[in-house]
């Protein structure tokens, strides 16, 4: 099948990769423009761009999608079907009316749940124990497309987004490549949505990353999970930065919510009258640490409390 790849991040290689392995002609790849990067703050291109071009594929990186040039590039290609991928970008219903067999979409979560741009964070923020991918038909909404086919996956009691997100990654190229074969034989189905049963998941903040210690073992856990790799879950003691990476109930302990429990291990008291353990974090300008460690290197005077600010 000829088709038109549109993706910029890491979530979307794999699908990339799977449609070149599984010998489609792929007349085009779209990705969002070049960004700099490090500290010489040089352009760099992003890595669907990048499996592009080890491909030999020709790349295109629009800087608007509603200004004409973009559709009038989709319909020289004249792809059968164009996939997206975590593009980045609202497709205008001009490019959506261009490939014969549509648009389609794999998004990274069990629609209508979850629709929007963080899907993988939010199920682990959530505590879900079921997450999932979905391909659909683009439509003008966000994420309001019919669907094609759902695949399940359980969620690791101790995963958190950034291995989820890499594991998504590859069960959505997986689905895509079923999908597709479906679409090249007239047989994908089109499921509609039930709008009654949509949620969203907006992107995240540093905002949202502060630790609420009034809450329980469970939901603080879930935050750092969720907030892994980036934005990074955190809390401040003395006015000091730091970064929660791993965190485990504590079991025995109780106090109150944001206390400093204990004199050899990183214990807090939390809601519901618990505990919780920092098991690994990084203060501000250090590396990453184990949380006990962290504790005996401290000077304690016996009632310090973590703040969020």
């Amino acid at each position: 099948m000829r088709i038109v790849f549109m993706g910029t991040p890491d979530f979307a290689v794999p699908c990339l990769r799977r449609l070149i392995d599984g010998g489609h002609e792929i007349a085009g790849v779209f990705s969002q423009p070049d960004k700099p990067k490090g500290r010489g703050y040089a352009l760099a291109p992003t890595p669907v761009k990048a499996l592009a071009l080890e491909h030999g594929l020709p790349v295109h990186q629009p800087a608007k999608l509603r200004d004409g040039a973009a559709a009038q590039t989709l319909r020289q290609l004249a792809p059968e079907l164009a996939v997206v991928v975590a593009y980045g970008r609202i497709l205008p219903p001009e490019l959506l009316k261009i490939p014969p067999l549509g648009c389609v979409n794999v998004h990274a979560s069990l629609l209508p749940r979850l629709r929007g741009a963080a899907p993988v964070q939010w199920s682990v923020l959530g505590g879900d124990v079921r997450t999932g991918v979905t391909t659909m038909y683009l439509a003008e909404g966000m994420d309001t497309g019919d669907m094609i086919l759902q695949w399940e996956t359980p969620l690791g009691p101790e995963e958190t987004a950034g291995e989820l997100f890499a594991r998504l990654s590859v069960l959505g190229a997986d689905c895509l490549a079923e999908t597709v074969r479906l679409l090249d034989r007239g047989e994908a189905p089109r499921i509609p949505q039930e709008e009654a049963q949509a949620t969203y998941a907006p992107m995240l903040t540093k905002e949202m990353s502060v630790i609420d210690f009034s809450k329980s073992a469970r939901e603080i856990g879930c935050l750092v999970r969720g907030m892994s790799p980036a934005p990074c879950a955190r809390t401040y003691l003395d006015g000091k930065l730091i970064k929660v990476h791993r965190t485990a109930p504590a079991p025995g302990f109780s106090g109150e919510a944001g206390r400093l429990l204990d004199r050899r291990r990183f214990v807090v008291g939390c809601g519901e009258r618990e505990a919780v353990e920092l098991l690994s974090v990084q203060p501000e300008g250090k590396r990453i640490m184990e949380g006990g460690a962290f504790i005996c290197g401290r000077s304690l005077r016996g009632n310090e409390k973590l703040t969020g600010n």
